[in-house]
C-alpha cells in the first residue's frame, strides 16, 4: 500500500483521528490517549499500532514511559494532494456564484 492510502486508511477511524488531535497538543502516553475512551487499553494500542503502521506517530522510550507524539509528515502529503484540487473547486464555486448573480439580475428585470 503506498503512503497516502496508508494515511488515508489510518485515519477513516473517528478515534484514530481523535488521537492524532490529542498528539497535536504534545506527547502523551498509552493511559492518557486512553482515558477520553471506553475502550480498554489492548484496544487503544490496537490503534496506535495501526497509527504507527502509517508513520503517523512515534513512540518513544524514557524508562518505563512510553510516550507517543504525532508525526506530522503524512498529514502534509495528505493536505498538499486535496490542495491539487483546491483550484477546481475554487473555480466551481466562482461559475456557481456568477451564474447565481446572472439568476438574480435577470430575475429583476423580469419583475420590473
Amino acid at each position: 500500500m503506498d503512503q497516502l492510502s496508508s494515511t488515508l486508511s489510518a485515519l477513516a477511524d473517528p478515534t484514530r483521528r481523535a488521537i492524532i488531535a490529542r498528539l497535536a497538543a504534545g506527547e502523551a502516553t498509552v493511559n492518557e490517549l486512553a482515558a477520553p475512551f471506553d475502550m480498554s487499553l489492548p484496544a487503544v494500542s490496537k490503534h496506535l499500532k495501526v497509527l504507527e503502521r502509517a508513520g503517523l506517530i512515534a513512540r518513544g522510550r524514557n524508562a518505563q514511559w512510553r510516550p507517543c507524539r504525532l508525526r506530522a509528515e503524512p498529514l502534509k502529503d495528505i493536505a498538499d494532494w486535496i490542495g491539487r484540487y483546491r483550484q477546481f473547486w475554487e473555480g466551481s464555486f466562482d461559475r456557481l456564484d456568477s451564474y447565481l448573480n446572472e439568476l438574480q439580475r435577470n430575475g429583476k428585470s423580469n419583475q420590473d
